[in-house]
This record gives C-alpha cells, structure tokens and sequence, in this order.
C-alpha cells in the first residue's frame, strides 16, 4: 500500500469534473421539461427552485475547477475577439427560461464594441454573478458594457438592497483573504477576480469592482478587462 501514492486533489478534480458534467445534463433536461410543461411548471415556485440551486451547484464545480487548474498553474486565458452586445444576448438566453419563471425583468444595454477576452472563463463569472443577481434581486436585472479608461468593463446590475459595504471592492482578492463563513460568494468573487487577472495587456490586468448604485440602485458587479 506504501507505494501508491494518490494525488488526493486529483481525485477530487476528477469527481468535481464528473459532478459538474452531470449537472449540465441535469440543466438540460430541467429547460426541456419547463418547455415542454410551460403552464404547469412555468410558474412554479419548488420547479424554480430546483433549476436555481441546480444552476447554482453547477456554477460553484465550474469555479472549483478553474481555481484547482489555477493552483496547478494550468489555467490560462485564450484571447479572441468578440461583439460584446452578441456575447450578452446570447449568453443571457440560457437564464431567460428561469428568469421569466421567476418573473424577474431583464435588459441589455451595450455599446456596440468589440471585446477581447476568454468566452469560457468570462461564461463562467458572468454565470455565478447572474445566479447571485437572480438570488438577491427584487424584480429587475441589468447587464450592462462599455468601454471606460482603456478597458472593457462588464457589469450586471440588480434592484435588491445591494452589497454590504464589507464586500464593496475594487481590484484583484487574494485567497487568504476571503472569509468563506459568509456562504459560497466568496468562492465566485475569487473566481472573477482571477479570471480577470488571467487577461492583461502591457503592465496592466484586469480586475473587478463590487459597488452600489447603478440605474437599478442595488448591487452593481463589474469586471475591467483591459
């Protein structure tokens, strides 16, 4: 038994990896149904629920794995150029079944601009920071782009009653910093600010800014990518 050394974070890597997988046909399946159910389940209250914490389960393996691929430094961003109000719209379109259900209004506003980023790692913080809008919103969502001081800054907008000011932040989190007893919103903020660590240009990267505010008034999350 001496001789077999097992990577115990490998292990895990791999369940994460098969768990995350099974979720996404779980999602599948969950819009399916809700297509296939829309009076019955378009509105309801335990359906929502379970596509919501079945989202948000799937968010927090996605962000499991990136931070494990970012402490075996095998994580990377692959730069390509994107129309950032095509990228928004599409992207929103797989909340739109949820969103709708839980009666909560949603608007893009853009600049017609294009962006240079990573769609999967950017996919992934854009998801975890939708979940927790749809989580602490009261009726209203925003997603919002534009470019300001050189950089492209992506934001999602809510109506609730907005970030405590021990989360209000600008710049990049250091993993020994966060406090993981307040629940899982550590963990995605984390994920954000590496992922727009991940994406520089010259001597500068990105970064994120939590604030309040916004046209909605709530909670305001934005990513600066440079």
């Amino acid at each position: 038994m001496n001789d077999q050394n097992i990577d115990f974070s490998m292990v895990l890597a791999s369940a994460v990896h098969d768990m995350k997988n099974s979720l996404g046909m779980l999602l599948n399946s969950l819009d399916e149904l809700r297509s296939e159910h829309e009076e019955s389940l378009g509105e309801s209250s335990r359906f929502n629920t379970l596509q919501y914490e079945a989202e948000r389960m799937h968010n927090d393996l996605v962000q499991l794995l990136g931070i494990y691929r970012l402490g075996e430094n095998n994580l990377s961003a692959h730069i390509e150029e994107h129309f950032v109000p095509d990228f928004l719209t599409e992207h929103l379109a797989r909340h739109t079944p949820l969103l709708q259900g839980l009666g909560i209004e949603v608007s893009v506003e853009a600049e017609d601009i294009n962006g240079f980023f990573d769609e999967d790692l950017l996919t992934g913080v854009l998801n975890n920071t939708i979940n927790n809008a749809i989580r602490y919103t009261q009726s209203k969502i925003r997603l919002t782009a534009g470019e300001r001081d050189g950089c492209l800054v992506i934001g999602v907008e809510d109506d609730g009653k907005g970030y405590p000011d021990s989360m209000q932040h600008t710049g990049t989190l250091n993993f020994k910093s966060l406090d993981f007893k307040s629940g899982s919103t550590s963990l995605g903020l984390f994920f954000a600010s590496s992922v727009a660590k991940l994406h520089s240009e010259g001597n500068r990267t990105g970064s994120i800014k939590l604030h309040n505010g916004g046209s909605l008034g709530g909670g305001v999350f934005e990513i600066w990518l440079p």
